[in-house]
């Protein structure tokens, strides 16, 4: 090594250092050799590549999609004092413009009982919003606003089934009423499932661990093409208090689109309903006890009146205990839908989720007088 670059060294390792690097040198570069072996790997906490074949940065998603992000304010009235009078409260969210027409997609937890909604698109506007449209079964509500088209930057929309685990995402919003701040991530999982504002189940939720915090409800998640993939709408604080803690789930977009076009069409959305409950089967269950059946799930509870109760489904009549774990035994355990084997309860709720109301499903029960099939004339999901 010349004495020039062994001057130069100390600097250009800082250099390196300060910009996100480590950098590691042979022990030849110190022993005067002339081969010297040079080494740079990445911090482990750097963020996720973002390079695409349209060779898209965050900023670059950034600078494209905010422009379509809003903050959203709702108004409600949670009391009527007799002195006071009406007392209001005030809710914080965020939005994404998806047409010229001014339609913006936002959380139904965030404008949930609103007396008064308005978005804004940067701190010096305050445009008043109309509720068009709200499905609590998927936390979605949709919005409208008036405004010039050449305004308005609808965001594309992307594919939530092409999504994988590993992909790298960026969130748009507002935590905390911090307007328009992006923070990125990977795709932690698929498949999760959320609880709605109205106890029903969201399936094939996303899972990321870019920043979602208290203000973000409703903003975008969006893949390294820009394209919206999923609605940012819980995060899980493990028990810490109320900010991220790496876990945030996103409705996916598909699940959106379809919501979408029916509230925008209809106002509202109906979802096909069986009515019932159910608990899957254990090994330790299945050896320790002789049921009908060594697959399927346990019909636990049947809604009275349901299209399950009309049906002749038959809830189970005594608990057991097991391992700990209490189950309902002595009813039907059910196998298959419409000819494909179920063996968990989320197989069953999230097929009968992709129905309408009216469909007949065929279901194939097991009882201890034998199998038997059950047809089944889907209703519609009552609102809790």
């Amino acid at each position: 090594m010349t004495a020039a670059l062994r001057r130069a060294l100390p600097f250009l390792v800082a250099a390196l250092l300060g910009a996100g690097i480590a950098i590691a040198v042979g022990a030849a570069a110190w022993s005067g050799s002339t081969s010297t072996l040079v080494k740079v790997e990445r911090i482990a906490n750097e963020p996720p590549n973002f390079a695409t074949d349209e060779g898209k940065t965050i900023d670059d998603i950034y600078k494209e999609a905010s422009p379509g992000v809003v903050q959203v304010t709702s108004t409600s009235v949670v009391a009527n004092d007799p002195f006071f009078g009406a007392q209001q409260q005030e809710a914080l969210g965020s939005g994404f413009v998806i047409d010229k027409a001014g339609h913006i997609i936002t959380n139904f937890h965030v404008v949930e009982g609103a007396r008064r909604v308005e978005v804004s698109f940067s701190s010096n506007d305050q445009i008043k919003a109309r509720i068009v449209g709200v499905d609590p079964s998927t936390d979605i509500a949709v919005l409208k606003i008036d405004a010039k088209a050449r305004a308005l930057t609808p965001l594309p929309l992307g594919d939530s089934d092409a999504v994988r685990v590993g992909d790298a995402v960026v969130a748009i919003g507002n935590p905390f009423g911090l307007a328009r701040t992006a923070t990125a991530g990977i795709v932690s999982a698929l498949q999760r499932q959320i609880q709605a504002p109205n106890n029903f189940t969201i399936d094939k939720v996303i899972q990321t661990d870019a920043a979602i915090n208290h203000g973000n409800s409703g903003g975008p998640l969006l893949n390294a093409r820009g394209e919206v993939v999923g609605v940012n709408s819980q995060i899980e604080t493990g028990g810490t208090g109320q900010g991220n803690v790496g876990i945030g789930f996103a409705i996916p977009i598909n699940t959106v689109s379809e919501v979408v076009s029916q509230l925008i069409a209809h106002g509202k959305v109906e979802h096909a309903f069986l009515g019932i409950e159910m608990q899957p089967i254990s090994d330790a269950l299945r050896e320790t006890f002789r049921l009908p059946a060594d697959h399927g799930v346990l019909v636990t509870r049947v809604v009275p009146g349901s299209p399950a109760a009309k049906a002749g489904l038959k809830a189970g009549t005594h608990q057991v205990v097991v391992d700990g774990e209490t189950y309902v035994v002595g009813g039907d355990v059910i196998t298959k839908v419409d000819g494909k084997t179920v063996d968990h309860p989320d197989q069953l709720g999230a097929f009968v989720r992709s129905k309408k109301p009216g469909d007949e499903i065929t279901l194939e029960v097991q009882r201890e007088s034998g199998a038997t099939s059950i047809d089944v004339e889907l209703g519609r999901q009552p609102s809790s």
